[in-house]
Parts: C-alpha cells; sequence; structure tokens
C-alpha cells in the first residue's frame, strides 16, 4: 500500500471509530476515535504523519467555542476565584516533581529529562526547554504526550461510568448561528491565533481565538453560535494530531521506559485528583469541575471533557490558562533553582 493510500484508509478508519464510539455514547468519540485509528497504523509501521496545522486548526475551532461561555458574569465569577486557582496551580507543580522521582526511578530516565517530562505544561512547551537543558526530547514529548492521552481516556470515561455529568450553571451565549458572521468569526480567529503563535503565547493558536471569542461575548457582541459539527471537526483534528506522535519508534522504546511513563504519569493524575479533592473542599467547588480543573491533560482536551460533561466550562479553562502560563515562564527558574539547592540529587 503506498503512503498516499496508508493516509486516506487511516482517515476512514478514525471517522468510523469516531462514529463507532459516538453511536455507543462514549466520551469524546471524535477525538478518541482518530487517537487510535493513527495510533495503531503508526504501531504497524505505516509511517504516518499529521501537519502541525490539523493541531492549529483543531485548536482554533475549540477556542472559538469556548469563548462563548465568558460573558461578562461568568468573567467577574472566575475573577474571583483567581485565589483558588493559584493553590490548585502550586499543588500541580509539587505533584509534577513527585512524578519525576518516579519516571527516574522506575523507567531509568537521566534527572533533567524526568523533570520537563513531568511538569504540566504542554508538550511543545516542555520539550521546547527541555532541548535547552540537555534533555532527551523523544521521552519528554513521549512522556507529555502519553500522559494526555491517559487523561483524555480515563478521566472522561470515568465520569461517565460514575455518571458524573454535571447540571453547569455555565451556558454558551444564547446567539443564532449565522454563516457569514461565523465565518468573520473563523478568519479573525485564525488571525488571533497567529498573532498568539507568532508571540511566543503557549497554545497560541488556541488562546488567541479563545480570547477574542471572551472579549466579543462578555462585550455583548458575540458574532454567532458556533455549530456542533465544528466543535467535532476541532476534536478529530487534535485527535489525529495526538495519535500521529505515537511513532514506531516510541512503540519500539525500552520497555523500562515505557513502564516508568505509565507509572510517573498514574501518580501524577492521582495527586492532581488529591489536588481537587483538597480545593474542592475549601473552595466549595464540585469535585468533578475541580478535577477537570486541576487535571495533567491539555488546555483543549479538558475543556472539551468540561464542555461534553457539562462542568464548569469557564472555571475548568481559567484554571488550565493560569496553569500553563505560570508552569511555562517558571519551569526553567524552578529547574536551575532545585539543581542549585540539591546538586548531587535530582533533579
Amino acid at each position: 500500500m503506498t503512503p498516499r493510500a496508508r493516509w486516506f484508509a487511516t482517515v476512514a478508519a478514525s471517522i468510523v471509530a469516531g462514529g463507532a464510539i459516538q453511536a455507543v455514547g462514549g466520551p469524546l468519540p471524535w477525538m478518541i476515535g482518530p487517537i487510535f485509528a493513527f495510533a495503531v497504523a503508526n504501531a504497524v509501521h505505516a509511517g504516518l504523519h499529521v501537519p502541525r496545522a490539523f493541531r492549529y486548526a483543531g485548536q482554533v475551532l475549540v477556542g472559538v467555542a469556548l469563548g462563548l461561555y465568558f460573558t461578562a458574569a461568568v468573567l467577574a465569577q472566575v475573577w474571583g476565584l483567581l485565589g483558588w486557582i493559584a493553590l490548585a496551580t502550586v499543588l500541580s507543580l509539587c505533584a509534577g516533581f513527585a512524578a519525576s522521582r518516579v519516571l527516574m526511578r522506575v523507567g531509568r530516565v537521566d534527572p533533567v529529562t524526568a523533570f520537563f517530562a513531568s511538569t504540566v505544561g504542554g508538550a511543545a512547551e516542555m520539550a521546547n526547554q527541555a532541548e535547552r537543558h540537555g534533555a532527551r526530547v523523544d521521552q519528554v514529548a513521549a512522556s507529555q504526550v502519553t500522559r494526555v492521552l491517559l487523561v483524555v481516556l480515563l478521566l472522561p470515561l470515568g465520569f461517565q461510568l460514575a455518571g458524573m455529568h454535571g447540571d453547569d450553571v455555565y451556558y454558551p451565549v444564547a446567539v443564532p448561528l449565522q454563516p457569514w458572521p461565523l465565518a468573520a468569526l473563523l478568519a479573525m480567529s485564525v488571525l488571533a491565533g497567529g498573532a498568539a503563535h507568532r508571540l511566543g503565547i503557549p497554545n497560541g493558536w488556541l488562546f488567541g481565538p479563545l480570547l477574542l471569542g471572551a472579549g466579543l461575548t462578555s462585550s455583548g457582541h458575540a458574532l454567532s453560535s458556533v455549530p456542533a459539527w465544528l466543535v467535532n471537526l476541532g476534536q478529530w483534528l487534535i485527535g489525529c494530531s495526538l495519535g500521529a506522535r505515537f511513532t514506531p519508534d516510541f512503540f519500539r522504546g525500552a520497555p523500562r521506559f515505557l513502564l516508568g511513563v505509565l507509572a510517573s504519569g498514574s501518580v501524577l493524575i492521582a495527586l492532581c485528583l488529591g489536588s481537587a479533592s483538597a480545593v474542592a473542599w475549601l473552595s466549595g467547588i464540585p469535585w468533578a469541575t475541580m478535577a477537570l480543573a486541576t487535571a495533567p491533560g491539555g488546555l483543549a482536551e479538558m475543556g472539551l471533557t468540561a464542555k461534553l460533561l457539562r462542568l464548569g466550562v469557564p472555571v475548568v479553562t481559567a484554571f488550565h490558562i493560569v496553569r500553563l502560563a505560570v508552569v511555562v515562564t517558571t519551569a526553567a527558574p524552578g529547574f536551575r533553582l532545585l539543581r542549585r539547592l540539591a546538586p548531587s540529587s535530582p533533579p
């Protein structure tokens, strides 16, 4: 089979898988379906690659949809949660450090690689910082992507099986679907995403459209609603990008490293759920919402999960935005500080 034929066959399989998961009522069907299709294809040496534009386009669509939740009243409520967001961010940083020790011991990974592989700050951002500090970039990226995959697979499914669907008081602003204003909104979102990306803002292709949508919504100038099929398309594009990252080299990796990734990822998820319990108990925020808000997954993935389960979309989004900004800006200085304080011990 030619590379092009393998590509189209996998795309078809991802659509069938997404449709099948949706038919049985599974969570995030249009993300999980393509993840499995592309990962399985690469496991049998299909050698498939997905252009970065896929993930960027998916992030733009998700950002536009999430921005519709940020009315003026919601922004005021989220502002009042900044103290809890700061606490959750600190707890996430501590959880990432603990998980790095597990990755070192179980996966036999060097301290620098373990630190950046376990810090909850996004695969691309942490891989870039890891490269500057001499870490194994391939292992950092593999660990980050695998952890996000674990979160995407386990949390939505676990919540659904436990019946944890929320009765969210947060809803997207009620505006009619208007084709031309929607086209204008999408065009503006692409420009906003591109500008944020060029400025080096983490997850710029998602954050730019999200900020644009939130600004329009909170000021009472939302242009149009976003149809469900566009949100599903965003899921699918992100799922294809995540699945294609599981290359043959990843599957040929040392079993000890893979075991360490799974062990450290599980520890990190458990610690973040513990942090969610503490913050929920202190703040009164529903536990399920806090579980998604503190989960060591990506902003787009957790925002979509919150939207699907009706669990505090703007709260979850705000927690992840602040954590991402703090982690990306403090990971390198924090690493240097830890190395100075304990030069003979990891990291």
